[in-house]
């Protein structure tokens, strides 16, 4: 049954009734509605849907450009942009590979090669199976221990194109 009332003048529509009845579009209703729907939110924003729901799928993109009031090209730019947005489903274990300029001359293009060959994808892939994700990364800020990977969220220093591939094998191996 569809209402025939409309909002009183100046007052917004509950967003929250989302199509899907998806109950995770609630938790950005709740992060927006606190930020008073402002456009310089958006990066929350994209950060709690991120969150909320793994990655930011086409219909997240479009109901927080609706509800920031945002043209999508806006929404999917900052969303593109920053490399911690993914707008693809992630795997089960995440490896991110420094490629900073000290993780790089140290061998961290060595160690991508060697994922890439070992996984069968590239960077910013996903494997077919859905176990692993390669990312790279401009630096993360562990210059010093170099070449790093991120395996997990967990920082590993002084890789080596072997050490990488063994941790590997060991997810493929669960």
């Amino acid at each position: 049954m569809q209402s025939t009332t409309a909002p009183a003048s100046g007052q917004t529509q509950d967003s929250s009734a989302h199509p899907s009845g998806d109950k995770r579009f609630k938790v950005l209703d709740v992060t927006m509605k606190r930020s008073q729907y402002r456009q310089d939110a958006l990066i929350e924003v994209l950060h709690k849907a991120q969150e909320a729901f793994g990655y930011l799928e086409d219909d997240v993109l479009m109901y927080v450009a609706r509800n920031l009031k945002l043209p999508l090209s806006k929404v999917y730019g900052v969303a593109t942009f920053y490399h911690l947005f993914s707008l693809k489903p992630a795997g089960r274990h995440n490896c991110v590979i420094c490629l900073g300029t000290a993780c790089y001359v140290r061998g961290g293009d060595k160690v991508l090669a060697a994922l890439e060959e070992q996984t069968g994808i590239h960077s910013g892939e996903t494997t077919p199976d859905g176990l692993v994700s390669l990312v790279t990364a401009r630096c993360v800020g562990a210059c010093g221990i170099a070449p790093v990977v991120v395996y997990d969220g967990k920082m590993a220093p002084q890789q080596t194109a072997e050490s990488s591939v063994e941790k590997i094998k060991q997810w493929q191996a669960e």
